[in-house]
């Protein structure tokens, strides 16, 4: 086996020419010679096949493998001066199969591209032939002797199966004992024709156990009626580490038909990791792909973006003629996460530790400005109504504040390849965090302002992105995309931490908000804007970033924002109640300020009494409640009691609801429940009849609580148990920070 790597230039000797003399490339002007393409490809001029790897895995000094050897040197692996470890020759392997599965599934999802090479790779046959030692050959070989013959397979396992009940009469009475009974001789053993030992089905055991190791590791397909119980995970794993190769010696000898000793040859190829196999070369065999950064890209886009038709075409086919790599809607950085933002990213497949060129920064910039332009002009234009009712479905809404002009932050994010170590894991790096040209804007101290702009580069793991990719199982790339999303989110909330407090404020008794910001719109501009919604009776709640004086190099400039902070922070405080707080969080229920009609906010360590009605039961109860301001709990006479009111009675709240989304919240008088009777208690609203003590609670129809948004389905859990529950309201809140 051959390995090039894309792009790298090569010393134009007589060996490297005669590796790459099928591909074509011309000697450059310093004696060098380089590829192209990315994939497999078999040479018929050195009888021999050549993979070609990702650009990813060289460093900025041209060393691959990672940072160790010179491309040069690891040319011919089978050579004795080659440098590879056994562990770097299995890392190639590996790495082989998933481009060849990475490229396949590019080509199966875009039919019309251009950029991919493919001809019929090799199968197994008797002809012209060759030695490969490929682990990529030994799967495809596999997975094509399962294509064709199935009719194989059928016959063998009919004449394994065919008399296997059928009693040997010679065989039992000659090597069996009689008892007599009834005059009649009974054999309790019988022969029949079932071997203790039957190798032709071991054989078929392994066999479809490979492929279905083969299926759930690297994601081919294939379409087989298995008829044996195959070996298990966990007993696999002993055949890979060698109780496969050791088993197939030891039952070699039993087989004589040319597709059975085929058969085996392959197995033994798969345990001995891609050891000799004879491999029909009459024609050229290669999957080869031109432009791999279009791979990529597709691979970045089918694992993190959005599915098809979820976002406008003009979101990502931009009116300007540009066109945004990845672009998705989730969770908003501000405080009301139950919205959605934009997340636009691009692309970049480099050589390890290339840093990010102005132009991509440039153009990244644009991308953001050229979706906010776009929002605007959708909410602006009052002919397309539905769109915008589809918009504010799906939880993006308008990205300018009306009532601050402040504009929410839209997440940037380059997202680029790398193979630091030779292993597949599912980290992402967070490079290039302090890079202060990964930040575009007019005015400092303005985070909520349409021109401030930032961007984030992120690495992944190459390996595992392409093995993700080539599996094709939906569930784990669902996983690994809500992850990555989740991080992103968190890490550039992250970075803005460190560059602006956040606060939270809501005004003060008496005092019209909005007034404020509109006599002080110079000084608040870009500072304040309103993630969340509007609380009981239009109470407003508003974030506040300024920026952190520390992070800022400049002297001069520094001073000016520590002077304009304060001067911002003492005029608010005279009109808001301000708390700070990190972005994302919610501190809405610590202000203590109550909304104007003197609604109270409740706090999430306050209990809630939860009772369920459900139907008619749930209106009749409601109603009941407000006639008879009084609702009652059932308590069985027995040494529970004492423990049962004691907490009962911090109680702050009774919550009426359906099991679904259906719910009324009640306040009690303040003055405790009290213990009454069967036989004395008044006609009510109880969670269950006829019991011979009740917990009974004065209700105050008159005040007015604010709970928050609340969601029952994590305290559903059915049977008599649940009705009644006491629970802090945290349980039932739906939280604003994921």
């Amino acid at each position: 086996m051959r390995i090039l790597i894309e792009e790298h230039p090569y010393p134009a000797t007589e060996e490297i020419l005669k590796v790459v003399s099928e591909l074509g490339p011309t000697i450059g002007v310093k004696g060098t010679v380089s590829v192209g393409y990315i994939g497999y490809y078999y040479n018929t001029h050195i009888h021999d096949c050549v993979f070609i790897l990702p650009k990813v895995l060289l460093d900025e000094n041209g060393l691959a493998m990672p940072g160790k050897h010179r491309p040069e040197d690891i040319v011919h692996l089978e050579k004795e001066s080659n440098p590879l470890s056994e562990e770097e020759r299995k890392f190639i392997y590996e790495l082989s199969v998933w481009i060849y599965r990475a490229i396949s599934v590019f080509k199966e999802r875009n039919q019309d591209s251009k950029i991919v090479l493919h001809e019929r790779v090799a199968q197994i046959g008797h002809g012209q032939r060759r030695l490969s030692n490929t682990f990529l050959d030994i799967l495809l070989s596999l997975i094509q002797f399962n294509r064709d013959n199935q009719d194989f397979f059928f016959f063998t396992i009919k004449n394994l199966h065919s008399g296997h009940n059928k009693i040997n009469w010679t065989k039992t009475i000659a090597h069996s004992q009689a008892y007599m009974q009834s005059g009649q001789p009974i054999y309790l053993s019988p022969v029949n024709k079932r071997r203790q030992v039957n190798f032709d089905e071991e054989l078929m055991v392994i066999y479809f156990s490979i492929l279905n190791y083969i299926h759930k590791e690297y994601g081919f397909p294939f379409e087989t009626e298995c008829h044996y119980d195959i070996i298990n995970d966990h007993q696999f794993k002993s055949y890979l580490y060698g109780m496969g190769k050791a088993r197939l010696q030891q039952i070699k000898y039993k087989y004589f038909s040319d597709k059975a000793l085929e058969l085996w040859e392959l197995c033994f190829a798969f345990f001995d990791e891609a050891r000799h196999i004879v491999v029909n070369t009459k024609q050229k065999e290669y999957l080869l792909v031109k432009n791999f950064e279009i791979v990529f890209e597709d691979i970045i886009d089918e694992l993190i973006g959005s599915r098809k038709n979820e976002l406008p075409e003009e979101l990502q086919d931009q009116p300007d003629g540009k066109q945004v790599d990845h672009i998705y809607r989730y969770k908003a950085l501000t405080e009301a996460s139950s919205e959605n933002i934009y997340y636009i990213g691009d692309s970049k497949y480099y050589k390890r530790d290339t840093k990010i060129g102005k132009e991509a920064l440039y153009k990244q910039f644009t991308y953001a400005r050229n979706v906010v332009q776009w929002n605007l002009n959708l909410f602006l234009d009052e002919t397309r109504a539905a769109e915008q009712q589809e918009e504010v479905r799906k939880g993006t809404g308008k990205l300018r504040d009306e009532d601050t002009e402040g504009y929410n932050i839209i997440p940037n994010f380059f997202i680029s390849a790398q193979q630091r170590d030779l292993q597949k894991h599912s980290d992402i790096t967070w490079v290039d965090k302090e890079n202060k040209d990964f930040t575009s804007r007019q005015f400092h101290n303005r985070l909520f302002d349409r021109d401030t702009l930032l961007v984030c580069h992120y690495d992944v793991n190459f390996l595992y992105v392409i093995s993700l990719y080539g599996r094709k199982n939906e569930g784990m790339k669902s996983a690994w995309r809500e992850k990555v999303r989740a991080q992103f989110r968190e890490e550039i909330q992250t970075m803005l931490d460190h560059h602006f407090q956040f606060h939270v404020m809501t005004p003060r008794e008496h005092v019209d908000g909005q007034d404020v910001l509109q006599q002080n719109f110079k000084e608040v501009l870009g500072k304040v804007f309103q993630p969340y919604p509007k609380g009981i009776n239009g109470q407003r709640f508003y974030s506040l970033a300024l920026e952190r004086p520390e992070t800022i190099k400049e002297d001069k400039l520094r001073k000016a924002v520590i002077e304009e902070n304060k001067r911002v922070k003492e005029l608010l405080e005279q009109h808001f109640e301000i708390l700070e707080c990190q972005i994302g969080q919610d501190r809405r229920q610590e202000l203590t300020t109550p909304p104007p009609d003197g609604t109270i906010y409740a706090k999430e360590q306050d209990l809630a009494l939860l009772i369920t009605k459900e139907g008619v039961n749930f209106n009749n109860a409601i109603q009941q409640i407000q006639e008879t301001k009084k609702v009652g709990i059932a308590l069985k006479m027995d040494g529970a009691v004492l423990q049962l009111v004691e907490g009962f009675t911090k109680a702050r709240y009774l919550i009426i609801h359906n099991k679904g989304d259906r719910y009324k919240v009640f306040g009690f008088d303040g003055k405790g429940p009290k213990l009454i009777p069967a036989s004395a208690a008044p006609d009510m609203v109880v969670t269950k009849k006829d019991e011979a003590l009740y917990l009974v609670y004065q209700i105050d129809t008159q005040l007015r609580f604010y709970l928050g948004e609340l969601d029952f389905s994590d305290v559903i859990k059915g049977g008599e148990g649940y009705n009644p529950q006491l629970l802090p309201l945290a349980k039932i809140q739906k939280r604003s920070v994921s």
